[in-house]
């Protein structure tokens, strides 16, 4: 048994825990990095790359059949689907030499190719490696969550970890989960050719706004996907090609493929975190605001700690964590700054407080301001109407936004700024948009916030005919 030592002890190589690596490293501190499977994680290699990489395919093959609207004929799209896979395997490849080993050791980290598990408080064990370090960093990422529905296991089925591979167009998928990996899939596999129904044992996008939820529930029935809401899953059977799954209403859905995409569970299971004293709730590790468990000496951070399981959340942990364990410097995790978007087509994006959110919290102080594409011009030139932006605003100042349309992922970067510096609605209106951009849906809707108070106001009248007496 090889016996190491380093200032930080990182487990799994995802997104978050190369945040940690990479920044560790480069600040002077000695780093054992550890993973069991791949570089980069699941974002990299199941995740955020090759589902917005198979988006932009099914993108371009609903672009060819809906040209009409921009004067070019409508075709019918020749989807070689082996060849989009293809596509998202290419892009993963351009992608993984930043999250490659070889990069990583080229900046001075200890990359051992392993899992680890703790054998003591203080030690972890990878291989025939034993550890030790000054601080131990988890971040070992979350899996597809497979719940035990009867004869589940007797039928094949996909997750996003294995749809991917798929080379051959399925005939009607079938997706359990009405969550944003499943609505996702769903559209970009219904826009390449396949029939597609999506189960959700609830609400479809649970999590969201309802109005922009709606915006995204109606382009899916103009593509012709058939949504089964309050279709909890009773019992599933079948054989390749043939599936049928029943729901507890007696509905019953038939399809040639089946996806699972009902949630995620923390990937704990290989650490023997009994043995280092660190506690675990239902969702994943239990950590502190500064993402600290309950073991001192060891931080959680990403899916695995069992909050808002997003690539940039871990990001942002990783600087917390960076923060407290090379500086010294106390740092706490917030949430209420914090975007996230799903990637249908409209797009939904969010920062903040819903609506529902907000008037549960701050009641008669809540004023919400509409913004509707319809009235932004880039959005007209493009067709690209559908959509909605949304504002919640106590005394001056966004407590959150909400965004159905298109680029809403891009649109709400600029409310995550305002949030994140706490700034007001006055600090938007005063922003510059370059025209036609549907960026000024942003700088517009701030500009409805205030129009009744200039326009409506008699004080206002009052005061500028007034002035107009008095100027030369």
């Amino acid at each position: 048994m090889q016996k190491l030592k380093a200032d930080l002890l990182v487990i799994g190589a995802g997104s978050g825990g190369l945040s940690v690596a990479a920044g560790a490293v480069q600040m002077g501190a000695s780093v054992i990095l550890l993973e069991g499977h791949r570089m980069g994680g699941d974002c990299l290699n199941f995740g955020c790359v090759p589902s917005k990489a198979l988006i932009a395919s099914g993108k371009a093959a609903h672009a060819q059949a809906h040209a009409a609207q921009y004067g070019v004929a409508d075709v019918v799209p020749q989807v070689d689907f082996a060849a989009t896979r293809d596509h998202v395997a290419g892009v993963i490849a351009q992608i993984a030499p930043v999250d490659s080993q070889a990069r990583f050791e080229g900046l001075g980290v200890r990359v051992i190719r392993e899992y680890g598990a703790f054998v003591s408080p203080t030690e972890v064990k990878a291989g025939d490696h034993l550890i030790t370090a000054r601080r131990v960093i988890i971040a070992t990422g979350s899996s597809p969550l497979v719940p035990p529905i009867p004869g589940l296991d007797t039928v094949p089925y996909e997750t996003n970890e294995t749809i991917f591979g798929l080379r051959e167009r399925p005939g009607h998928l079938l997706v359990i989960g009405g969550g944003p990996i499943g609505m996702e899939m769903a559209q970009a596999h219904r826009r390449l050719g396949c029939t597609v129904t999506v189960i959700e044992g609830a609400k479809i996008l649970g999590q969201d706004d309802p109005e922009m939820v709606q915006v995204v529930r109606d382009r899916f029935a103009a593509e012709g996907i058939d949504i089964a809401e309050g279709a909890m899953v009773a019992g599933i059977s079948g054989k390749p090609g043939a599936i049928e799954v029943e729901a507890g209403d007696g509905r019953i859905f038939r399809g040639s493929h089946l996806l699972m995409a009902v949630g995620r569970r923390a990937n704990t299971e290989r650490l023997d975190l009994e043995a280092a004293g660190i506690e675990t709730t239902t969702r994943g590790i239990k950590v502190d605001a500064s993402m600290r468990t309950t073991n001192r000496r060891v931080h959680a951070i990403g899916d695995v700690a069992g909050g808002l399981q997003f690539t940039h959340v871990a990001g942002y942990q990783a600087g917390l964590v960076i923060r407290q364990a090379l500086l010294g410097l106390p740092a706490k995790m917030r949430t209420g700054h914090i975007p996230w978007a799903t990637y249908t087509d409209p797009e939904l994006a969010q920062v903040g407080l819903t609506e529902s959110q907000a008037r549960e919290a701050h009641g008669g102080n809540l004023e919400v301001i509409r913004f509707p594409y319809t009235h932004n011009d880039r959005a007209i030139a493009e067709r690209k109407t559908e959509g909605l932006l949304k504002v919640m605003v106590v005394r001056g100042r966004p407590v959150g936004v909400s965004i159905a349309g298109a680029q809403a992922g891009e649109l709400i970067n600029l409310w995550a700024f305002v949030l994140a510096n706490g700034l007001g609605m006055k600090h938007v209106a005063n922003m510059v948009a370059p025209y036609p951009t549907l960026g000024e849906i942003n700088k517009r809707a701030a500009g409805a916030y205030f129009s009744p108070k200039l326009f409506d106001s008699p004080m206002v009248k009052r005061v500028v005919g007034v002035v107009q007496r008095w100027l030369p």
